[in-house]
C-alpha cells in the first residue's frame, strides 16, 4: 500500500475499531524497520507525520473523557488488559490513554529513536512515573548528584521517605564511584544527559554497561539535548523529556513524556499499579494537539539556540570570565559531548558564568533585563526570549550549602538559556557589555527598573518605587557615594573644564549604573551645560537648595522655559527624606512617559515631592503649585538630564540636597 493508504486505514480502523468489533491495524512503525538509528532525529520525526481522522494536515484531537463500546462484553475485556488501543483499537477512559496524546507520543518516540512513548502532565511527572515504575519499596537507585533541584528532593527526599525506595547520590562522571554505589537492590541508574545546572556531561555508553552488568536500568533525563544527543543510541533504556522547555519553546505549556520500550510504557498504564494510571498525571489532549505542532520544528529551533549559545560564551571567554559551555574546547565534557552528539544540532542553548557574588550575579542579571531588554530574569528555559536566573537561589533551593558545592553551583553562577529573537551581534553586545560593567564596577550599581502607568486622565502614575536594585532597598546617600567618588575619579579634568567654560562642572552620578568610562559618557569628556531658570521668590527646600522653579530644556544648543510634571509619591513612613537618588529617578519615569517635547531630550532642574500623609492620593502636578507654608509636602530638587536611546531612557543627575 501507499503510505496515505496506510494513514487513512489506520485512522478509520483505530477509531471504529470497538464499533466494528475488527482489530484495528497498528500504525507504520518505522522503528520496525532497523532504521532507526541510522536517521536523524528530524528525518525519523519527519516519517512518524499522522494525518486528521478526516484527512486534514493535523492530527484530530479526541478531546473526549470516556469512549463507548457496542458490545458490552468488550468492556471486562479492556479492564483485564486483554483489549487496547495498540491491541483491538480500543480506549476505556481519558486519564489511561488517549488517541491525541498517542499521536504526539509517537512523535516524541520517532524524536528518541524509542519503541514507545507516552507523554504526562509535566516534566517532574515524567520522572516519577518512570521511577515508580521501575522500582519498588526496597529497591535501590544510583543517581547523579548534578541534576535538577525537584529531581534532586525527588530523589534525596521523597522516594526515600514515601516509597521506602533508597538512592545514592554520585558525581556521575566517577563511573568508579557509580560502580561502588550499585547493591544487589540497584533498578535504576539515573543521570541528565548534560546536567541542571552546571552542564556536567554524562558517559552514556560506560553508563549503560554498568548499568547492565548489574542487571539494572539506565534512565536519562535529555531536556537540555533534544535533537543534540539521542540517550536510547548509547544504550539508555528510559528517557524522559520536560516538554515545558525546548519541545514547547513558548513557555506556555507544563508537560513531559516517558520514552521506552512498549511494554513498560504499557506497564504505566496498569490498572492495579501503573503509575500513570492510578496517579493520574497524564496529559490533556488539547496540550497535546498544541505541542504536536511544535515538534516538526524543534530541530531548526534547536540549532539556532546553540548557535548563539556558542556565540554568547565565545565572546565572555574571551573577556576573561568563567564560562560554563559545553561547545568549548576548554570544558571537562568537550569531546565526550562531540563523541554523542547527533551532527549539525550543535552543543546546546544553555551556558553559564561564574560572577564574583550573588550580588554581582543579580546585578548583571538586572543590568541585562532592565538595560538591554536581553531577556528575563526567569526560571525555567528553552523560551525563544532569554531566560536567566541564579539557579543556587532559585531551581537548585533544593539542596543545601554542601550539596551545592558538591554540585558546582556557585554563589554568582548564573545559569543563561540563550533565546533566538533579536540579532545574534546586538545581543552578543548586550551581554559583553552587561558582563563588563558588573566585572568593573561590582554590584554597588544596580540598574534599576520603574512601573509606571497612565491614568484616566492620561497622566503617567508611579506604580511603584523604582525597582531598588539586587538587595531590595533603595540606595541611600552614603550608599551613593562611591558611585559618586568613582566618577569624579573618572571625570574631574571634565569638571574643571567645564566649570572654566561656565558650564555645570559637577559631579554626576547615573541613575542606571552608567559611570564615565565604564560605559556611557567617556571618561573625561566635558558634560554639556544643565540649563535652569530663576527661582521664584521665596521658595526653598530644608536644605536652603531653590525648589519650585520652572524647567529649562536644553535641547540641540536652544533653550526654552517649559512646564514640567513631577510625581508626588505618597509616602507612609515618618521620615520626609528621600535620596535625590530616588528623586531623579520619580522625576525621569515621569519624563519619559509623558509624551511632550520636554520628555525627550533635555537638562532639567527637577523638584520631586513627597508626601508624609498616610493615604494621601498619589499627585501629577507642576511642582511651583504644590509647595508653599503648611504643605505636607517635602521638595526635594536634583539636576538632571535624560537621553533617550535605542533601548530606553538614561538618566544622570547631581545630587544638590
Amino acid at each position: 500500500l501507499e503510505p496515505a493508504e496506510i494513514i487513512c486505514i489506520t485512522v478509520e480502523h483505530a477509531y471504529f475499531g470497538c464499533l466494528k468489533g475488527t482489530k484495528s491495524p497498528r500504525p507504520f512503525n518505522l522503528l520496525a524497520s532497523g532504521l532507526k538509528m541510522e536517521l536523524s532525529p528530524e528525518e525519523r520525526m519527519a516519517h512518524a507525520k499522522e494525518f486528521g481522522e478526516h484527512g486534514g494536515v493535523n492530527a484530530s484531537i479526541e478531546c473526549s473523557t470516556t469512549f463507548t463500546v457496542l458490545d458490552a462484553g468488550t468492556l471486562p475485556k479492556i479492564f483485564q488488559g486483554a483489549v487496547g488501543p495498540k491491541n483491538g483499537g480500543c480506549y476505556v477512559y481519558g486519564r489511561s490513554f488517549n488517541p491525541t496524546v498517542m499521536a504526539l507520543s509517537r512523535q516524541l518516540a520517532a524524536l528518541e529513536g524509542t519503541e514507545s512513548a507516552y507523554c504526562t502532565s509535566s516534566g517532574m511527572a515524567a520522572i516519577s512515573a518512570a521511577l515508580m515504575g521501575l522500582c519498588n519499596a526496597g529497591d535501590h537507585i544510583v543517581a547523579s548528584h548534578t541534576v535538577y533541584g525537584g529531581t534532586f528532593a525527588l530523589l534525596h527526599s521523597f522516594l526515600p521517605k514515601k516509597c521506602g525506595i533508597t538512592v545514592t547520590l554520585v558525581d556521575i562522571t566517577d563511573l568508579a564511584a557509580v560502580a561502588a554505589a550499585i547493591t544487589p537492590a540497584t533498578k535504576v541508574i539515573y543521570t541528565e544527559a548534560v546536567s541542571n545546572p552546571t552542564l556536567v556531561v554524562a558517559d552514556l555508553p560506560a553508563l549503560a554497561a554498568l548499568a547492565r552488568a548489574a542487571g539494572a536500568k539506565l534512565v536519562v533525563d535529555n531536556t537540555f539535548t533534544p535533537c543534540i544527543v539521542t540517550p536510547a543510541k548509547w544504550g539508555a533504556d528510559v528517557v524522559v523529556h520536560s516538554l515545558t522547555k525546548f519541545v514547547s519553546g513558548a513557555s506556555d505549556i507544563i508537560a513531559g513524556v516517558v520514552c521506552g520500550s512498549a511494554p513498560f510504557i504499557n506497564s504505566l498504564m496498569d490498572f492495579h499499579t501503573g503509575p500513570l494510571m492510578l496517579l493520574g498525571p497524564t496529559m490533556d489532549p488539547k496540550i497535546a494537539s498544541e505541542l504536536a505542532l511544535r515538534v516538526p520544528h524543534l530541530p531548526l529551533r534547536v540549532q539556532e539556540h546553540s548557535r548563539r549559545a556558542l556565540a554568547m560564551a565565545q565572546a565572555l571567554q574571551a573577556q576573561g570570565a568563567r564560562v560554563v559551555y559545553p561547545g568549548l574546547p576548554e570544558h571537562s565534557g568537550h569531546a565526550l559531548l562531540t563523541k554523542l552528539a547527533n551532527p549539525g544540532y550543535g552543543y546546546g542553548g544553555l551556558l553559564g558564568v561564574h560572577m564574583a557574588s550573588r550580588a554581582c550575579a543579580n546585578a548583571l542579571m538586572e543590568r541585562l533585563q532592565n538595560k538591554h531588554s536581553f531577556g528575563y530574569m526567569a526560571v525555567s528555559l528553552g523560551y525563544f526570549d532569554s531566560l536567566m536566573c541564579a539557579p543556587g537561589a532559585s531551581t537548585s533551593s533544593e539542596l543545601d550549602e554542601k550539596d551545592k558545592a558538591i554540585s558546582g553551583i556557585t554563589e554568582g553562577y548564573v545559569r543563561l538559556s540563550v533565546g533566538i529573537t533579536g540579532s545574534l551581534e546586538s545581543r552578543v553586545a548586550q551581554l559583553s557589555e552587561a558582563y563588563a560593567f558588573v566585572s568593573k564596577v561590582g554590584a554597588s550599581a544596580p540598574y534599576r527598573a520603574t512601573k509606571v502607568q497612565r491614568t484616566d486622565y492620561g497622566a503617567p502614575q508611579l506604580m511603584s518605587w523604582p525597582s531598588l536594585g539586587s538587595d531590595g532597598e533603595s540606595l541611600s546617600d552614603a550608599e551613593c557615594e562611591p558611585l559618586l567618588t568613582l566618577h569624579n575619579q573618572h571625570g574631574s579634568a571634565a569638571n574643571a573644564a567645564g566649570a572654566a567654560g561656565g558650564a555645570s562642572g559637577i559631579p554626576e552620578a547615573v541613575v542606571s549604573g552608567d559611570i564615565a568610562g565604564v560605559a556611557g559618557v567617556p571618561a573625561g569628556a566635558a558634560s554639556p551645560p544643565v540649563a535652569t531658570a530663576p527661582a521664584p521668590a521665596g521658595t526653598s527646600t530644608g536644605s536652603g537648595t531653590a525648589a519650585g522653579r520652572s524647567t529649562g530644556c536644553s535641547s540641540e544648543g536652544e533653550h526654552e522655559d517649559v512646564p514640567m510634571l513631577l510625581p508626588c509619591l505618597q509616602h507612609s513612613g515618618a521620615s520626609a527624606h528621600m535620596s535625590p537618588f530616588v528623586a531623579a529617578q520619580l522625576a525621569a519615569a515621569v519624563l519619559a512617559e509623558s509624551g511632550n517635547a520636554a520628555g525627550e531630550v533635555g537638562s532639567y532642574e527637577a523638584t520631586a515631592l513627597v508626601s508624609n500623609k498616610a493615604g494621601a492620593e498619589p499627585l501629577v502636578a507642576a511642582p511651583e503649585s504644590l509647595t508653599g507654608p503648611g504643605s505636607s509636602l517635602t521638595s526635594l530638587t536634583a539636576k538632571i538630564k535624560i537621553r533617550r536611546l535605542a533601548s530606553g531612557v538614561q538618566v544622570i543627575y547631581e545630587r544638590t540636597g
